[in-house]
């Protein structure tokens, strides 16, 4: 018995070798942990348990019965964050250079499989270098059967991919399909063709970085999440992610202790925006003051920087926010801003995650850009999203809030529980200074001031029907609130929201403007 223990200890010490010292050595000069080292630094020290060490591929094409793959490149198994269970698989780019072949892909399959019936999260770290050619269809099959589980998983798991080295071709329809992206600058790489093929077909020079590089897909394209320096910040920051997400759709977020007063009262609100209301502030600072310790976890914070998603807690509960960002494009809703929101939107929706909606939208951006574009479709995911939604959604309107896009920042009428606004609110179909040169045209014409006359009835039309009292005395508002008391309001309102119960009719799925 003796012998067969040492036989197998040592058989797992040589598949946990990888592909073997030399090229482990590679892959640390090249900036990169090995797959066992950021399965490691993920989970609780310890917690890790191996699923398939010992499953081999089985082709004999081209030479590949006399290669030898430990794990088959791929290692899959389960542990512990933060003592939440969470499954988890790491391509190694030291075995045959992370490629995907049958075997390695029922393994992640496997996984998927595990997490899903265990309602826990399932995090993939991609580095590989693409379908294994010798393999053919087996490996395209292998993605076939990866996406599908994605998709099945999609709305019941919190699934995270982390690009760690490159994931090209069909690879990256996998992490398309999760619900968060990492990447790391430097290092991760994400594209459909690479730059040899773009040359020959569209003659365009263009290197790895500038087309699938962090930077790229987190500031250009939007496919990214999140672009940490090194490997280590981005794995600490999916450690921080899953704290504020459930672990599957049947729970609720996990509840942190706070010593934040629940009653803080916060004088700097009473002063943050500007008299002026053509002039900017920062809204993450609203958020932030508003937040159990000032704490603000950013998603998508490179990409359509005009809206603002991310997690904060009150009184120790997560909530999705979304606001209008003042200092970008006048925090305008434009074709990007209303996918980053409205995909946002739907993540908190699946996950019981309650939202709270920061209002001071102008409108949605104008320009032929945006209506070839298809800004009326893209806008209308966001009213689609919102709509959809049943989780407790309050509205707190800051400043502006007019037109259409009033109503796609979660109006009472698209489903708001509950909405709140600053005095400093303005509501209406356009903003007073349009307004008053529509309605009064003809008494500014004939004016004997002109200039006079216009400031005389923008101010006429703000009193009238630009403020939140109006909308208050419609059932629109709920109540206008001091700024200064808006986190007790919040929590309130979230507390009173939390045994919300509501259900859509019954259907199939309904139809979102993609």
């Amino acid at each position: 018995m003796k012998e067969k223990i040492q036989q197998l200890l040592e058989t797992k010490k040589k598949i946990e070798l990888g592909g073997g010292e030399k090229r482990i050595q590679k892959q640390h000069e090249s900036g990169k942990l090995t797959a066992r080292e950021r399965i490691n630094l993920l989970l609780d020290e310890g917690s890790f348990i191996e699923i398939d060490a010992f499953v081999k591929h089985r082709c004999t094409n081209f030479g590949m019965e006399e290669t030898e793959a430990p794990s088959d490149g791929v290692v899959t198994g389960y542990g512990t964050v933060d003592g939440r269970l969470v499954f988890v698989y790491a391509q190694d780019f030291t075995v045959l250079g992370g490629s995907l072949g049958e075997m390695h892909a029922n393994k992640i399959c496997k996984i998927q499989e595990m997490a899903l019936k265990m309602g826990a999260p399932i995090i993939g770290f991609n580095d590989s270098g693409g379908a294994r050619i010798q393999e053919g269809v087996d490996a395209l099959s292998g993605y076939g059967k990866i996406f599908y589980r994605n998709t099945m998983a999609s709305g019941v798991i919190p699934q995270i991919s982390v690009i760690l080295g490159p994931c090209a071709g069909g690879a990256v329809y996998s992490p398309a399909l999760t619900d968060f992206i990492f990447m790391v600058d430097g290092i991760s790489r994400m594209f459909i063709t690479g730059p040899q093929v773009i040359k020959t077909v569209t003659g365009e020079d263009v290197t790895q970085e500038e087309l699938g590089g962090a930077n790229t897909h987190n500031r250009i394209s939007g496919v990214a999440h999140f672009m940490d320096e090194t490997e280590e910040q981005a794995i600490k920051r999916i450690r921080i992610l899953l704290s504020y997400l459930p672990s599957n759709n049947l729970e609720t977020s996990p509840i942190y202790e706070t010593k934040d007063d629940i009653n803080r009262i916060e004088e700097r609100l009473d002063e943050i925006v500007p008299l002026n209301p053509n002039k900017p502030y920062e809204m993450k600072e609203v958020i932030e003051l508003i937040a159990d310790d000032n704490q603000f976890f950013e998603i998508q914070p490179y990409y359509a920087q005009n809206i603002i998603t991310g997690y904060i807690r009150l009184n120790g509960k997560t909530i999705g926010v979304v606001a209008n960002q003042p200092r970008i494009l006048a925090g305008c809703l434009d074709i990007n801003a209303s996918d980053k929101a409205a995909r946002f939107i739907r993540t908190c929706d699946a996950f019981n995650i309650p939202l709270l909606n920061l209002v001071d939208v102008p409108g949605f951006l104008p320009g032929t850009d945006q209506e070839y574009g298809g800004i009326i479709r893209h806008g209308a995911k966001m009213l689609y999203a919102y709509s959809e939604a049943t989780v407790p959604k309050v509205t707190l309107i800051i400043r502006k809030a007019y037109g259409g896009a009033y109503l796609a920042m979660c109006s009472k009428d698209l489903g708001a529980d509950q909405v709140l606004a600053w005095p400093t609110a303005e509501i209406a179909v356009m903003g007073p200074e349009g307004a008053a040169n529509i309605i009064f045209k003809h008494d500014i014409a004939e004016s004997e001031n002109p200039i006079e006359t216009r400031q005389q009835k923008i101010k006429e039309y703000r009193d009238t029907v630009a403020n939140p009292y109006i909308a208050a005395e419609r059932g629109f508002v709920d109540d206008v609130i001091v700024p200064s008391t808006t986190r007790p309001r919040l929590i309130s309102a979230f507390d009173m929201l939390e045994s919300k119960r509501e259900t859509n009719p019954k259907k199939k799925h309904g139809n979102i403007p993609v």
